[in-house]
């Protein structure tokens, strides 16, 4: 089936910034696609094309990266006339048309908006839910669909809240759960309770939430982020049930090979500042007394040897987000340095499917868990909830249950469950390993 347009314009992510919006039209339809943008970039992601024109939008305007596609990228696909269901084709064509190793000529979000509104037109073509298309792009083609369990960022800091936490997300992961279903239960009722919690210590003015549907406290220790869902956890009842995780993201507090905990204040002492390996002692202690199962970005992206040291020493999952930015070259790297054991996937730190796909294949078949990511600029596409089906990675991060952005992901995931009724596994203690089950 063959593209007969394709159509790119500027909307406005959750943050009310640019981001771009793609179009393409087949026979089948209109199949449309919005990209996302974080907030704690890796320095090694794939370019995200804006136009810095400082009295326009804050300089975040994307209409060069909306005319690249209507320009140059749109026409120039629809006239190599390939097979919409050939993913791989169409995003090798988009990659070699752009040139660069990070999509700098024509911007990953404008590469990646043609690439995820493909995927979608392919889905269609072949008369298949999106999730099994993906699988059957990725291998997993056949097998029994797992539900992820979902990682709820329920306390916000670092570059995603104004308050003096460095650590960027605390989240809850109902690992006890039977299904993606109760797993949404679990995850609401706790965050219920953590509001009422953090309401009655620090005020209703604390109860405020960030970009990604956290609350953001106005506390500096990261052990009292901590504390409260422990509190929040057995207030709901479900205590053993329901672990926790975290998104330190590191480099964003990284300067002069120290880190510094208290980054957001004016005048910080740098006798404060801890080395990798004191940083990584304060992992351990964290891990040891709260039921943490996963550390996300514990270092610096360039600070090898503390990332394989701590990985070393824990049994929990160690996450690269910075570190591996959904690249192949990058997460090789890890792999033979032991850095860490999870991949965060997220589609546009690399910009195309077909690259997403073989970094979460060879994360799997290097024994990583992976787990699906949202961006902190959002949209209501939902993509990545075919995506960690599709993928079978037993693992999605996409906000607290609060935020329409952050909730379109989780419904159209209780929409896939509820279709395959009861034909699908809740990935729940496996998650790390749901690819196998």
């Amino acid at each position: 089936m063959a593209i007969t347009k394709v159509h790119a314009r500027q909307i406005f992510d959750s943050r009310g910034n640019p981001t771009v919006e793609v179009e393409v039209t087949t026979n089948a339809g209109v199949f449309r696609a919005d990209v996302p943008s974080g907030a704690s970039t890796g320095i090694h992601e794939a370019l995200e094309l804006r136009d810095g024109d400082k009295n326009a939008y804050m300089g975040k305007g994307v209409a060069q990266a909306v005319n690249n596609v209507n320009s140059v990228l749109g026409p120039e696909l629809i006239k190599a006339n390939i097979d919409i269901q050939d993913q791989a084709a169409v995003d090798e064509f988009l990659i070699k048309l752009d040139g660069t190793p990070n999509k700098a000529k024509y911007g990953a979000n404008a590469i990646l908006g043609v690439s995820l509104a493909v995927l979608k037109a392919g889905a269609a073509a072949k008369g298949v839910p999106l999730y099994r298309h993906i699988a059957d792009l990725s291998g997993h083609g056949g097998k029994k669909i797992v539900m992820p369990v979902p990682a709820f960022n329920v306390i916000n800091g670092g570059s995603h809240a104004g308050n003096k936490l460095a650590m960027q997300e605390f989240m809850i992961l109902p690992t006890g759960a039977s299904s993606f279903a109760e797993a949404m239960k679990i995850g609401s009722e706790v965050y219920h309770h953590l509001k009422n919690v953090i309401k009655k210590k620090y005020g209703q003015d604390a109860t405020n939430v960030g970009d990604e549907g956290g609350f953001a406290p106005n506390i500096q220790d990261n052990a009292e982020g901590l504390d409260l869902l422990v509190e929040a956890i057995a207030k709901a009842g479900y205590t053993g049930k329901v672990k926790i995780g975290m998104d330190v993201a590191a480099s964003e507090f990284f300067k002069d090979q120290k880190y510094d905990l208290d980054f957001k204040s004016a005048n910080t002492d740098p006798a404060t500042h801890l080395s990798g390996q004191e940083l990584a002692s304060l992992y351990q202690d964290f891990t040891a007394k709260y039921p943490i199962v996963s550390i996300e970005d514990p270092f610096d992206q360039d600070d090898w040897s503390a990332w394989s040291h701590l990985t070393a020493s824990t049994d929990i999952q160690i996450v690269g987000d910075d570190l591996t930015v959904t690249n192949p070259v990058r997460i090789a790297t890890a792999v033979e340095q032991k850095a860490c054991n999870a991949l965060l996937l997220k589609v546009n730190q690399i910009g195309t499917v077909t690259e997403s796909i073989k970094a979460a294949t060879l994360s799997q078949q290097s024994g990583w868990g992976v787990m699906v990511s949202h961006r902190s600029g959002e949209t209501e596409d939902h993509t990545i909830a075919d995506i960690v089906v599709g993928l079978r990675t037993g693992q999605i991060k996409t906000g607290a249950p609060c935020r329409s952005e952050r909730l379109a992901k989780y419904n159209q995931l209780l929409r896939i469950e509820e279709e395959l009724n009861g034909d699908s596994i809740f990935a729940g203690e496996n998650f790390r390993k749901a690819h196998l089950l």
